[in-house]
């Protein structure tokens, strides 16, 4: 009896003890993975909002776990103070002026404290130090930006029904384009014109191009020794001939506006009834007088032809005129 109970108190040793054995794994593996026994320092945080963060959130910079969440406090008016654990391993990368943030560990996943930021030249972060940090945008405010998007989406796709249905009507401008055909002819009429320009602006080019050759290879020939152009450009003699010829040319000129202007002055003068010439042209008195005048000198002629007729006829004078006649013949 008594063997059965010593054999007894031996299995419930050794289950305690396998018991304890797996307590103490579990609770190495634990603190390994939460990395509750390794050395670190203290820093603090004081968020407006933590957004759900609990107590043993993990602390990630540069995307690697770099220490757990202590403790989460209020401290002032409605703020939350967070104190971190950060490892000693990690304190020479992070900076004084670094910041921290809420972020997720994944999409929905548990809440987590970012830190990020920094420059080289702060110095590294020491016991106690408190970090700056970032507004966290809570799930409320997306949902309501959300909501806001969505909002202008359907206004959007309201907006864009109503032009449609306006151009399927064929209002507007464009409208009656869509659903005129004559519009529609006009429009492909508009466009071979405007192919037939661009063809002849492309004809055009090529002849400039064509006459931009000729005048280069122009002005090579003039350029090269042995031909009467490039001789009459570099002779100087001949050059200061041309000069004068043309000085003569000007002088020429010169005198026939002086001749010109004379002229005009004279025409001036007898548009003008001041003068001999002028009352001859622009009196219709004197022009009555002298044409007056003309008719009576005719009148006369006519008169003393007939006398000078009559003298042939008169015996008097007849044989002189006879004489006049025979010595004429």
């Amino acid at each position: 009896m008594s063997e059965t109970r010593n054999n007894r108190a031996v299995v419930v040793g050794i289950f305690i003890l396998i018991g304890v054995l797996i307590l103490a794994v579990t609770i190495f593996t634990l603190g390994s993975q939460k990395k509750a026994f390794a050395k670190s320092i203290c820093i603090n945080a004081v968020f407006d909002d933590v957004g759900g963060l609990q107590k043993g959130g993990n602390i990630w910079f540069s995307g690697l776990k770099v220490g757990t969440v202590r403790t989460i406090s209020f401290q002032g008016q409605a703020q939350v103070k967070v104190e971190m654990s950060i490892e000693l391993d990690a304190v020479p990368y992070i900076r004084a002026d670094a910041k921290a943030k809420i972020g997720s560990d994944g999409l929905i996943g548990n809440k987590i404290v970012v830190l990020y930021g920094g420059t080289p030249a702060a110095p590294v972060i020491k016991e106690n130090d408190v970090l700056k940090t970032e507004g966290v945008i809570s799930t409320d405010n997306m949902m309501a930006t959300l909501q806001e998007n969505n909002e202008n989406i359907l206004a959007i796709t309201t907006d864009f029904k109503s032009i449609s249905r306006k151009l399927d009507e064929g209002e507007g401008t464009i409208g009656a384009l869509l659903n005129d055909p004559s519009l529609a002819n006009k429009l492909n009429a508009t466009a071979t014109d405007l192919q037939g320009t661009i063809a002849n602006l492309k004809v055009v080019s090529e002849n400039s191009k064509k006459v931009m050759a000729a005048f280069q290879q122009f002005t090579r020939e003039l350029n090269q020794s042995g031909n009467s152009l490039h001789e009459f450009v570099n002779d100087t003699v001949m050059y200061q001939s041309v000069i004068n010829s043309l000085a003569e040319v000007q002088k020429a000129t010169n005198s026939l506006n002086q001749f010109t202007a004379n002229l005009t002055q004279m025409s001036s003068k007898l548009n003008q009834d001041n003068n001999a010439l002028g009352v001859l042209l622009n009196d219709p008195a004197t022009a009555a007088n002298i044409k007056e005048t003309m008719m009576n000198l005719e009148t006369s002629s006519q008169k003393l032809d007939e006398n000078l007729k009559a003298l042939q006829h008169n015996f008097l004078f007849r044989r002189y005129f006879r004489k006049k006649a025979k010595q004429k013949d």
